[in-house]
């Protein structure tokens, strides 16, 4: 890329100096589906959507591994509980056997 700061647009073929003002370029120097960064194969729609996609996978992600986390937990200490309550039974039995005796 020659000029990395560099708005080309395929619909006049011309190069514009990139708005530093506005994070996309606005569309009346230029389309999305037609403005380049630079003189490259980098499409601002594309580009767009492509994050968008990436962004919302990401987010999907971490949600899935929290949930997950959070279920893995909670099933975890029912077993934990479930066993302290079973030895706390087999004490008991074990004691009145005791007593019996």
């Amino acid at each position: 890329v020659s000029s990395a700061q560099c708005l080309w647009c395929y619909t006049n073929n011309t190069c514009i100096d990139y708005p530093v003002r506005s994070i996309l370029p606005p569309s009346s120097l230029c389309s999305l589906s037609n403005a380049r960064w630079g003189v490259c194969w980098i499409n601002f729609e594309a580009l767009i959507i492509a994050m968008a996609v990436i962004a919302g996978l990401v987010l999907v992600s971490i949600t899935v591994c929290c949930c997950y986390c959070c279920y893995c937990r909670r099933r975890s200490r029912s077993r934990l509980d479930e066993e302290e309550e079973q030895l706390a039974r087999k004490r008991e039995e074990r004691r009145l056997q005791s007593l019996q005796r």
